[in-house]
Formats: structure tokens, sequence, C-alpha cells
């Protein structure tokens, strides 16, 4: 059950990579207007890549010892596999929905514009509801309690301090029509928070 566990964890983290790699070919070739990353930022985004990437492979590869191990059974594993669905479903839509718009890290582009269609006019960010759904796929398909769950520890991480500042950094870019679209947008899920 762990091997299959593992392999779909695999082809959802083969995906990922498949779908975040064009836009980030493309976001490479725009200009940035505002650079609003830090040393912090940078930090959390390699340490999100270390617990959702590095971590089970560590784990797969018995580097762990077995330390932290759980059983792993067939509901965990359907759970896994839907939140994984959810996730990527989600991930692609948001990449999609945002275009020329997408950075990893907190820059305006030259031309940006404020998104608000698709998912946008649910959540204001549904990336990250994306990452903290890998996160609790991890959980689900990592048995191993330190692997598990270190990419949902991660993207919550990430989530604390960067929300924040990349809403500041989107007020100061589109004022008044940011403050609007946070008024009838919730944060991560639609109509709770």
């Amino acid at each position: 059950m762990t091997r299959v566990s593992f392999i779909l964890w695999a082809l959802m983290l083969v995906t990922w990579c498949a779908m975040r790699y064009p836009a980030m070919r493309r976001a490479r070739r725009q200009k940035t207007r505002v650079d609003r990353r830090s040393t912090l930022d940078i930090s959390l985004l390699a340490f999100c890549t270390f617990a959702l990437v590095v971590m089970p492979i560590v784990w797969r590869l018995h580097l762990l010892d077995g330390v932290a191990d759980r059983g792993q059974g067939l509901l965990p594993m359907i759970l896994g596999t839907l939140t994984g669905i959810a996730f990527l479903w989600l991930f692609r839509r948001s990449h999609k929905d945002l275009g020329k718009n997408w950075s990893v890290t907190l820059e305006v582009r030259e031309g940006h514009q404020l998104v608000t269609g698709g998912v946008y006019a649910h959540v204001r960010h549904p990336m990250y509801a994306s990452f903290l759904l890998w996160g609790i796929t991890q959980a689900l398909l990592i048995p191993n309690w330190i692997a598990g769950l270190a990419g949902l520890v991660a993207v919550l991480a990430l989530y604390a301090v960067r929300q924040s500042r990349e809403e500041a950094m989107m007020r100061d870019s589109f004022g008044a029509e940011y403050d609007a679209y946070c008024a009838r947008t919730k944060r991560l899920v639609p109509g709770i928070f």
C-alpha cells in the first residue's frame, strides 16, 4: 500500500512540475515593475521545496530509517488521491487565470493587471489554497509523520508570512480597485475564509 501511495504522490509531483515549467519560462520573459522579494521570502520558498519534494523522497529512500512511520490504509490513500486531484485542478486553474501576471516571488510585472475572474472571483489566494491541498495530499499519501506533514507545515509558514505582504503590494499597485476586490472575495475558502 505504501508503494502505491508513493507512486501516486510522485505522479502528482511530476504533473505539478509539468504545469509549473511553462509559467516559469513565461514569467522570466516579463519585466518586473515592483520587486518585494526578501531573504525570508526566498528561504520560505526553499523550505517549501525541501518539505514538499525532498522529504517524501528522503522517506522513500529509507533515510529516516523507519522513524515516525505509520501504517497506510485504503481510506487515506483514496482521500489523498482526491485532494491531489483537487490540488492539481486548482493549481492549473490559478495559473491559467493569472496568465502573464504570475510570479513565484513577490513581484508585480510591467503591464500587470488585477485578476478578478475565474477562480479569483471566488478567492484571493487560490494558488496558496492549492498548495495547502498539496500539503494535505502529502500528509495522506506519505505514511510518515515527519515527511507526510512537512509539506503542510512549510506551506502554512509561507502563507502566514507572505499573504499580508502580498496583499499590501497589491493594494499599493491597484489601490481602491484591490480594496473593492478584497471586500467581495475571501482569502482561501469561498464564503468562509
